[in-house]
């Protein structure tokens, strides 16, 4: 199975690019795209080492609380990130950078997954979900996000030969930076079990 990768990042959330490429570049191009790229914390991920990849959940945790929705849409979003920092301090939990900040389903009320570790498991607000995840990276305006979803349930159950057990969503941009980056999405099909893979 294939395991996750990180990015390294800069102070500034921007990926750290490998000195070879650096030194390929002409001087006056890192300053434009530094001018122009937005002050924001948001994670740049691999999209090779997360598209069409299956991830191995079996140590994973995560603390969870709920956002409330109306028709699905989350309200207060952004607050929920203290909420969760909270959680994970009442759990003895740290968070990695870059954590995993996942959004689950549901009209009225949904649940919001962040990422921890060294957290105690008999926290009630702690989740190990175990099983895999088979991720998917789309750019995903907001009125795009209904279908892409269904399009990654759809590609997981060609994979595995049945529907996943959940689907969550991890938006890897903000307000300030979504437009530049394509409105760049992470869609998990989440198995509670290991699946095989239909070959």
């Amino acid at each position: 199975m294939a395991r996750k990768k990180r990015v390294r990042l800069d102070k500034k959330g921007r990926p750290i690019k490998p000195k070879r490429e650096a030194a390929q570049a002409p001087a006056a191009e890192p300053e434009a795209d530094e001018a122009e790229e937005p002050d924001c914390e948001c994670p740049y991920l691999v999209v090779e080492d997360w598209d069409g990849v299956e991830s191995d959940w079996s140590d994973i945790q995560f603390v969870r609380v709920h956002a409330k929705a109306i028709l699905g849409v989350p309200v207060g979003f952004d607050n929920l990130r203290e909420k969760l920092r909270k959680a994970a301090d009442e759990a003895g939990a740290t968070i990695p950078p870059d954590a995993m900040l996942l959004l689950g389903s549901g009209r009225f009320l949904r649940p919001v997954m962040m990422e921890v570790e060294n957290a105690d498991p008999s926290n009630k607000n702690v989740v190990m979900p175990g099983g895999v995840a088979f991720s998917r990276v789309h750019p995903a305006p907001w009125g795009e996000m209904g279908k892409l979803a269904k399009t990654t349930g759809e590609s997981a159950r060609e994979r595995y030969g049945r529907n996943p057990d959940h689907l969550w969503l991890w938006y890897l941009t903000c307000k300030e930076c979504s437009s530049q980056r394509n409105y760049e999405t992470l869609f998990i099909a989440h198995y509670r079990n290991d699946p095989v893979a239909v070959s």
